[in-house]
């Protein structure tokens, strides 16, 4: 313990704040290939997170791909649970925490994983999923993307809301449409989130949200996650410098209550040239993903320099504390069941 500080590339005061806290990181951005990528869970692991939400599959990659993959990681889970522990209850969390292991549960980015069966959200749910969003960047049957004609939350969009409020998955709009996410928001009758997105007034990007969904969600009580993706961040691309700033212009705006971390940190594996940015305009237009050097991801290494940089703003400790990870943990005793 007495050497974190010096693994961490913090103060003292900061490693033993980062350390007795509980961190939440709410999105890693995986993408599947076996289960060897969670080989790396231990970066997440050493760098003092306690919990980390891993994508199981999204809209660019075949629906069935989510069952797979959610298979393959149970199973790599239950093979390594000296220091992984698969989340089923909130209490999870807490044991893993209080045991120094990393608690992990699954996320969904995009409803065309459920091939348009509203069922499929209890399936999913005891698989391990604890929150879904609606469409990755383009519309789909349940609403729109941020990189397309916003449709809109449609009727099979509301009757999975409603599903997910019943049966305790968390309503994600990330990677949203900005009317689709407006209307999600009005029609969940639990708390809504945007996982993984930054303020739009500091980085105009499509997929980052302008303060009126930022405040919704708030209003809603949700929260939304800052993420490290470096075209969301500033000029200077992924750095924590730049995901502070965007930390604290929430703060301000909604109070620290409503604000987390979600890093969105991918592998270092090379995905499928189809899958890559560089390549799938659909997904990602080049508009807005341009090959400028900024396209970077803050690592989960860097997550004890946040909790510098919070204390280095003279946030209160209590406040730190939230913003690592009991908000996130306050959100998720209200809507998991």
């Amino acid at each position: 313990m007495e050497n974190l500080h010096e693994q961490w590339g913090v103060s003292e005061a900061a490693a033993s704040l980062h350390a007795d806290a509980l961190v939440w990181d709410g999105h890693a951005g995986f993408a599947y290939t076996d289960s060897s990528d969670l080989e790396e869970l231990d970066r997440w692991h050493t760098s003092g997170v306690n919990y980390l939400s891993l994508n199981a599959v999204y809209d660019v990659k075949p629906w069935e791909l989510a069952i797979e993959c959610i298979s393959s990681y149970r199973h790599w889970i239950r093979a390594h649970g000296d220091t992984v522990i698969q989340v089923e209850t909130i209490d999870d969390v807490r044991k893993a925490k209080k045991e120094c292991k990393l608690a992990v549960s699954f996320d969904i980015e995009g409803m065309n994983a459920l091939n348009g069966d509203v069922g499929m959200v209890d399936f999913y749910y005891r698989l391990g999923a604890r929150q879904m969003l609606f469409a990755y960047n383009r519309n789909n049957l349940a609403g729109g993307g941020c990189h397309d004609d916003d449709c809109g939350l449609t009727e099979f969009g509301r009757d999975v809301i409603l599903e997910m409020n019943r049966v305790g998955m968390i309503v994600d709009c990330s990677h949203t449409g900005y009317k689709t996410a407006m209307q999600a928001i009005e029609h969940s009758g639990s708390p809504v989130i945007f996982s993984h997105s930054n303020a739009r007034n500091l980085q105009d990007h499509e997929r980052n949200i302008p303060d009126d969904l930022i405040k919704a969600a708030a209003d809603n009580g949700g929260l939304v996650g800052v993420t490290g993706v470096g075209w969301f961040l500033g000029p200077k691309g992924s750095v924590v410098e730049h995901l502070i700033e965007h930390i604290d212009y929430m703060v301000q705006m909604i109070g620290p209550e409503h604000v987390a971390i979600s890093m969105d940190s991918i592998l270092n594996k090379e995905e499928p040239e189809e899958e890559s940015f560089a390549s799938n305009y659909q997904y990602w237009p080049k508009s807005q993903y341009p090959d400028n050097g900024l396209g970077g991801f803050i690592p989960p290494e860097d997550f004890p320099k946040v909790t510098q940089g919070l204390m280095d703003r003279g946030y209160e400790e209590k406040h730190i504390r939230g913003i690592l990870g009991e908000n996130y943990l306050n959100l998720a005793e209200r809507v998991w069941k």
